[in-house]
Formats: structure tokens, C-alpha cells, sequence
């Protein structure tokens, strides 16, 4: 589980639904503390990220305010429909296979469509507060299991008109607030009712995504130097297909 979110985090092709069509293929039943472990595990892939670009994060407080005003929408948004997700959207092997296939679909048809202009913003200081806020937006589409954080921030910032790598770059930032705030709101709620042996699971899910997410990003940041995200869009519609086959 930890190399599959590891690998998945930052890639376009939804962590979460891998997460939880793994435990399906593994036969660990979904119960409130794997549903937890699904989320808490992010937090491994997410500090690579901190590693990362620690001086961005920390040192840079132009950057800082540009995470937090695209970090507010996807806040509001997942406070008020955690329960609905937790409960239901993460149990329903259809919703995921469904949102996989049709943003496949969309991922490359976008793709064909899109041509990054010359004036495309090549700085994460120059994006607006405004377009940062629907960045934001656009990353809390992503509450629905199969639809892919950083599908849903690359595409919508790609749209925006910044530059490939920046928006790559600003989604990487961005999924810290969001996955520490997703995490920490599941521990406080639900880390009271779990024993000291699974929050040892949890700390070895947590350490696997943090070594694997460190390749993971590198992998990305030289894959888009020469592609765009087509083939990543061809991968979700035959995983797609074949989950339709396999649970369906």
C-alpha cells in the first residue's frame, strides 16, 4: 500500500482510487481504520514534498500565500462533505471505476486541445490570488475518490495558463496543507479507537510513501520536460475498462 501511494500521489491518476482498489485486489476489508490508513498514508508522500522544497515552503512567503489562498476553497469543500466521502464514496468500487474512465477521457481529449502559449506564467510568484483560489477549486473536484488531485490541479491550472512545470510544481505545494489538514482532521477524529499495533501499520505505510514519493517526484519532473499527460489519460481508461471486467 505504501509504494502504490508512494508512486500514485503525484501522478494524475488518483492515489485514493489506487489505494482503494489495492486493498480490494489484497482482500482487506474496508473498515474505519483502513479507510483512515488510505488517507494518513498520503502523509509519507507528502513530506517527500516538504523535503523536496523546503525552501519554498518555508523561506518564501510569497509562495506561502499563494498555497494558503488555493488551499481555502478545498478546506471549505472537504470539511463539509468528509462524511459523505468516508462513508460512502470511498466504499463504492463503482464511483471510482466510473470517474477513472471518464477522466481519462477527459485528460486526453484536453491535452489534444491545449497549446501552452508563449505568455504562459512561468513563475508560481506571478500567479494571481484569484487564480490561485480556482486552482483551489478545481483541487477540491478531487474529494471524489477517482478523480485525481493532481489531474484535477494540473488540468485546471493548464487552463489558467501557467506553464506545465509550474502548475506541477505549485500541485506538488499545494498537497501539503491539504493532506496535513485531510489527515490530521481523520487522526483527531477517529486515532483515539486505534491500538498501538496499527499505528505501527500506519507509520510503515507512512515511511514506504516517503522514500517511493521521492522517486515518484523526480520521475514526473523529468517525465514533463519532453511529454504531456496523453498517455497518463490512456492509462486510466484501460485500468479503467479492465476494472469494469474485473468488479463490475
Amino acid at each position: 500500500m505504501g509504494v502504490v501511494e508512494g508512486f500514485t500521489e503525484f501522478l494524475p491518476i488518483s492515489s485514493t482510487a489506487h489505494l482503494v482498489l489495492t486493498a480490494k485486489f489484497l482482500d482487506i476489508p474496508q473498515t474505519e481504520f483502513v479507510k483512515s490508513f488510505e488517507i494518513a498514508i498520503q502523509l509519507g508522500a507528502i513530506l517527500a514534498v516538504v523535503w523536496y522544497y523546503h525552501k519554498e515552503i518555508f523561506l518564501n512567503k510569497e509562495i506561502g500565500k499563494k498555497i494558503i489562498s488555493a488551499f481555502i476553497p478545498t478546506a471549505v469543500l472537504g470539511f463539509a462533505f468528509y462524511k459523505i466521502v468516508k462513508s460512502f464514496l470511498l466504499e463504492s468500487t463503482e464511483t471510482i471505476i466510473w470517474t477513472m474512465l471518464l477522466g481519462g477521457i477527459f485528460l486526453i481529449i484536453f491535452e489534444l486541445w491545449h497549446k501552452e502559449k508563449p505568455e504562459a506564467i512561468d513563475n508560481i510568484e506571478k500567479i494571481s490570488y484569484a487564480k490561485c483560489f480556482l486552482i483551489g477549486v478545481f483541487q477540491a473536484v478531487a474529494i471524489v475518490p477517482g478523480v485525481s488531485r493532481a489531474a484535477a490541479t494540473i488540468l485546471g491550472g493548464l487552463f489558467l495558463g501557467l506553464k506545465r512545470k509550474i502548475i506541477v510544481e505549485f500541485s506538488f505545494l499545494l498537497a501539503v496543507p491539504t493532506m496535513l489538514s485531510a489527515t490530521g482532521y481523520d487522526l483527531l477524529k477517529n486515532g483515539y479507537s486505534f491500538s498501538s499495533d496499527q499505528f505501527g501499520v500506519l507509520l510503515s505505510g507512512f515511511l514506504v510513501s516517503f522514500f517511493v514519493a521521492l522517486i515518484s517526484i523526480r520521475f514526473l519532473l523529468a517525465f514533463i520536460k519532453r511529454n504531456n499527460f496523453v498517455w497518463f489519460g490512456v492509462y486510466r481508461v484501460v485500468f479503467a475498462v479492465l476494472l469494469i471486467f474485473l468488479y463490475l
